[in-house]
């Protein structure tokens, strides 16, 4: 069928000449990929100077309908003040759907730009005073400062900012530092490493909170010193290079303090009777430029913003938990364990090489609405309950449960630790049972019931009746409640306890436990706070920055090569490496992983062996160590769980794999390069089925290799590479290597080598050197 188009084309020319458009730029400004095409009309030949458009919206889909998107619509730039134009769909918006085929026509002005009125005086006068020289992206530095930055006495903190200025003047930094709250700074000078990045180390050699600041500005003389050597070089005159030097000189002579002063007047004199050579090597003289350093007046100097860094004992980065249950301590379901059967098993925990024994609450537990074992919801005669409904006739929190000893008992356990070279850390488990001596004292600490009946703790659609929640900002609780349960801490801390592990920390307050762990570390720095913290990422985290100095970690569900990777470079590089420590716990008394479950030893093996070499911090409940793995049914949970009942085991049960956890954790301490996952590196093993990784400690020339099977169930082989370009050496180099677990040395010539682990020995720990000479 033929259409003429040429009365359509002629109103059409007639309708752009009319509004001034027939000579305007016509632009696409979508892709034939757009669901929508945009084209634009200017008023001008350029579109840039044009003061108007016509803007044509059209679906070229004959069967879909379209909605124009914002992102899309970006595309209009300046010219999005948008008006139908009558008669093509004045009745709709630039975002209303066009149907199949559909056109609309809109005018479009360009954007009214922000303006602001000023006075040229005074944002002169302003810019002058700005800074020339820019010092920022410093780290570590937690949240643009809100938080501190971790450490441990002893190390040297690395502290970097990128410095610089406009053209080519030299620039000089140092680092100040000192304990916060203390009036004079100390200072150390800051080196350019690369591309404008400036380094110092800052010493942190003591416990608690340490400020530092970066300061910088344009060395004047040291520039000049710089450009007089390259002209020097180049054989050029310089007489008046020579000059400038004296008056240099001279101006900080006179601007010197007296000591100083007479030392650069010396340099002055000593002009007299030299030749031009010498004039200039007096001015280069090393002397000459230390003076002149330490009379610099610092043009243009720049202060960063202080910031922190909270400073702990190793402890806080390098440990090895042990979790145990002291009523089970006895090794018999009849009879409840006490703190001195605790301390009959202390030499075990000890051999196994453990320095931290962690004891869930040992507090007295209610009786109403106690659960009996497997987390039934109505108790038997003789069941002990669960330690976490906290609370009952007998105290609360600051209260030990009768069956366990006396407090005499529990500070004997404490030193019978030490003794032993471990020390005893604790629940603190912030809920309580409806027993608990608080609900009679302090009513106004608790949530109730329109009914005055108290709200049970719940996760719903689970309820636990044996359990009741404080009310933090119940007008009763402010600031009775806080304060006393920062007392609690403070008890236990007098009963020589410095390591707490705390329940669940981010159903509670995030500015309760800024202030707890402030208020504790002002007169107990060495006390340690982990984190018992499953839930989303960023909460772990700001948990971190708030002053736990760990935290436990979605290890125990990351299982394939990917995921651990993935997972590790998250933790071990900053942001995240700055404030969060991973404790790795292989598993608790509430999880019994799916992995351990069906793996068998050889998963235990793979797991510790994970655990003790990716990370300076580890873990594990009692029962790991002879492959205790029955579950609930289709749960993560152990059946016959000990959070409900005294358990006993068999410790030299066939199997066990308690010299391989000895000798792991040997090896951490043995090995500085184990003690951290700040220095970790992944290297290729070609097989998913392995995980292949180094660690160097600093100031070391060895590297301690680690790979691991994953599979627990078949051998598994692999090529991997030998790091020799971490030694700077060739690809056919060779590398000596000691095998750490099982001793001996052998060469391993070339950047491929092979590996083969089996279920028997399902990881493998070298340390590799470069190849002596002979």
């Amino acid at each position: 069928t033929f259409v003429d188009l040429a009365k359509a084309i002629r109103g059409v020319n007639d309708f752009l000449a009319s509004h001034g458009m027939a000579d305007g730029v016509l632009r696409s400004l979508t892709g034939p990929g757009a669901a929508l095409t945009i084209l634009l009309r200017a008023d001008a030949a350029d579109a840039r100077i044009a003061t108007r458009a016509l803007v044509s919206f059209i679906n070229p889909d004959p069967i879909l309908s379209v909605t124009p998107q914002a992102e899309l619509l970006s595309v209009l730039g300046e010219f999005n003040r948008l008006k139908p134009v009558e008669g093509f769909g004045d009745a709709h918006g630039a975002d209303d759907r066009l149907e199949p085929g559909e056109v609309r026509l809109f005018w479009a002005e360009q954007s009214v730009p922000i303006m602001v009125s000023r006075s040229a005086s005074r944002e002169v006068a302003s810019a002058v005073k700005s800074p020339r020289v820019v010092v920022e992206n410093i780290s570590p530095v937690v949240d643009g400062g809100r938080f501190a930055a971790k450490g441990v006495v002893g190390e040297l903190a690395m502290i970097e900012a990128d410095i610089y200025t406009d053209g080519h003047p030299l620039i000089a930094a140092e680092l100040l530092y000192k304990g916060e709250g203390e009036r004079n700074w100390q200072r150390a000078r800051m080196l350019l490493k690369e591309n404008d990045r400036w380094r110092a180390t800052m010493p942190l050699d003591r416990l608690g909170r340490h400020s530092f600041c970066v300061e910088a500005w344009i060395d004047v003389y040291g520039g000049f010193a710089r450009d007089l050597i390259k002209k020097r070089d180049a054989g050029l005159d310089l007489p008046l290079e020579i000059r400038e030097g004296q008056q240099l000189l001279q101006k900080a002579r006179e601007q010197a303090q007296a000591g100083l002063a007479e030392g650069l007047a010396a340099v002055l004199g000593g002009f007299d009777g030299l030749s031009p050579a010498d004039r200039v090597g007096l001015l280069l003289a090393p002397e000459t430029i230390e003076l002149m350093r330490r009379a610099d007046e610092r043009r243009f100097k720049a202060r960063s913003e202080t910031y922190t860094i909270g400073v702990e004992r190793t402890a806080a980065r390098f440990a090895s938990w042990y979790e145990l249950f002291p009523r089970s301590a006895s090794n018999d379901p009849a009879r409840h364990g006490t703190f001195r059967d605790v301390i009959a098993r202390l030499p075990y925990v000890r051999d196994m090489g453990f320095d931290v024994l962690y004891l869930p609450p040992i507090h007295p537990i209610g009786r109403t609405n106690r659960k009996g074992k497997n987390n039934a919801l109505k108790a038997a005669a003789g069941d002990v309950g669960s330690v976490y409904a906290i609370g009952s006739s007998e105290g609360g929190h600051d209260a030990i449960h009768p069956d366990l000893g006396s407090l005499e008992d529990f500070r004997a356990l404490v030193d019978a630790a030490h003794e032993h070279g471990l020390e005893i850390a604790l629940d603190f488990a912030i809920q309580a049972s409806p027993d608990h001596p608080w609900l009679k004292e302090h009513p106004g600490w608790f949530d109730w019931r329109p009914d005055g009946s108290i709200k049970y703790a719940e996760n719903p659609p689970k309820k636990y009746e044996d359990i009741v929640n404080v009310d933090f900002y119940a007008q009763d609780a402010v600031p009775g409640l806080w304060a006393a349960l920062r007392d609690v801490v403070l008890f236990w801390i007098e009963q020589g306890v410095k390591i707490f592990r705390v329940d669940n920390p981010h159903t509670k307050p995030f500015p309760f436990w800024q202030w707890l762990i402030a208020d504790i570390r002002g007169s107990h720095p060495d006390v340690i706070f982990l984190s018992e913290a499953f839930t989303r990422p960023k909460v772990m985290q700001h948990l971190a920055k708030l002053g736990f100095s760990q935290s436990y970690t979605y290890f125990i569900w990351r299982n394939t090569k990917q995921e651990l990777t993935e997972y590790l470079t998250e933790l071990s590089t900053p942001p995240v490496s700055e404030f969060f420590r991973p404790n790795f716990f292989v598993n608790t008394p509430d999880i019994n992983p799916y992995f351990l479950q069906t793996s068998g030893r050889a998963g235990f093996l793979i797991r510790a062996a994970l655990a003790t070499t990716l990370s300076g911090l580890w873990g594990m409940y009692s029962g790991y160590e002879v492959c205790e793995a029955a579950p609930l049914p289709g749960r993560e949970e152990y059946l016959d769980s000990e959070k409900y009942e005294i358990r006993a085991r068999d410790w030299n049960a066939p199997g066990n794999i308690i010299p391989d956890i000895a000798q792991l954790n040997r090896l951490r301490k043995a090995e500085p390069a184990l003690q951290s996952h700040l220095n970790l590196t992944f290297y290729k093993a070609f097989n998913d089925n392995i995980l292949y990784y180094g660690k160097r400690a600093p100031g070391h020339g060895d590297i301690i290799l680690v790979a691991v099977s994953l599979d627990p169930r078949s051998p598994q082989e692999a090529d991997f590479e030998a790091p020799l370009w971490e030694f700077g050496l060739a690809d056919h180099a060779t590398l000596e290597c000691e095998d750490l677990p099982r001793g001996g040395h052998k060469l391993w010539r070339g950047k491929i080598q092979h590996m083969r682990l089996t279920p028997g020995a399902p990881y493998a720990i070298w340390r590799v050197t470069p190849a002596k000479e002979v």
